[in-house]
């Protein structure tokens, strides 16, 4: 089991809650709530460091494809253990994950966040056509309230969580809506340590979140943001990659559904079709042929029980 290294900072002053609380009374029951909340549960949050600077390993091996950003990030955290010894949290600037759908980017972004032993926040851009998610909408409008990045650090536990932006390309808005505006404030260091959200009206320390963009390509990106990440164009896996990543899934499952009567390893016809699968789709295409597999009566997964969308095959195969 990982064990983690952990210290506290303020994310908040609260002072300033204590302010703009008193300020507020009387104008906004919401407003008044969220200021005691923020006084209740303290400014503190914990600061994360896995114990073990091999914490990253198990991820070469579940998402092989993604071997760059894997080597900086676990260079990233020796560095953080030979600095503070793992206490000061992984200085990681934000990193864009570049690729074709279902090459896995938000999955990894996930499993990432675990390896970091921290808290995850997906927020999805397909579409996002204003701010106010990332940054909250101001009191003063009917129905307003805080954004994704405020409502993380006011009611998570950790001062440095994965914050994953899916599709960020997709985003769309006017130049008086703009949903990629905040970013300008938000990756850059010295500026997010005192980030605004507009329903709160309190400085936050956001300098600590680890940005996770992802996106199929960089057009619709500006210059000036793709500048503040670090950029990583993500391969499909290879053939090979792809039997791996099939069989360690596999094995998974039949660990979480107790199927000990299952051989243990798929047979090579089976890997060759899973490779037809894009990343993102393997578990339910290994789950739903473990299915058809006990329907079958047998112990084994056949190739007739890979059903993949939009590729033929002959789907009583083996029954």
């Amino acid at each position: 089991m990982s064990l983690t290294l952990a210290r506290t900072c303020a994310v908040y002053d609260l002072a300033q809650v204590q302010q703009a609380l008193d300020r507020s009374r009387g104008r906004s029951p919401e407003l008044e709530a969220f200021y005691e909340r923020m006084l209740e549960t303290g400014a503190d949050r914990f600061v994360t460091t896995p114990s073990s600077t091999n914490a990253l390993d198990p991820l070469f091996e579940e998402c092989p494809n993604f071997d760059e950003v894997l080597d900086d990030l676990a260079r990233y955290l020796r560095l953080a253990h030979a600095g503070k010894g793992g206490h000061g949290g992984v200085n990681v600037m934000p990193i864009l994950l570049l690729g074709g759908p279902g090459v896995g980017k938000t999955h990894f972004a996930k499993r990432l966040a675990r390896a970091m032993q921290t808290e995850c926040e997906l927020i999805s851009m397909n579409a996002l056509s204003a701010g106010f998610v990332i940054t909250g909408s101001s009191a003063s409008w009917r129905g307003a309230k805080c954004g994704k990045v405020a409502e993380r650090l006011v009611r998570g536990q950790y001062a440095n969580p994965v914050v994953v932006l899916d599709e960020v390309e997709k985003a769309s808005g006017s130049s008086q809506s703009d949903p990629l505006a905040a970013l300008y404030q938000l990756l850059e260091p010295e500026t997010s340590r005192a980030f605004r959200d507009e329903f709160i009206d309190v400085e936050l320390d956001a300098s600590r979140i680890f940005w996770v963009l992802t996106a199929n390509s960089t057009g619709g990106i500006p210059a000036p943001l793709l500048n503040r990440m670090a950029v990583y164009e993500v391969p499909a896996p290879t053939p090979e990659q792809a039997a791996g990543i099939a069989q360690r899934i596999y094995r998974a499952l039949l660990r979480e559904l107790h199927l000990d009567g299952f051989d243990d390893n798929l047979g090579d016809k089976v890997l060759d079709r899973l490779a037809l699968a894009s990343p993102r789709d393997l578990r339910k295409t290994l789950l739903d042929a473990l299915g058809y597999a006990v329907a079958a009566g047998r112990g084994q997964v056949v190739t007739g029980d890979i059903r993949i969308k939009g590729i033929p095959g002959k789907s009583r195969m083996g029954f």
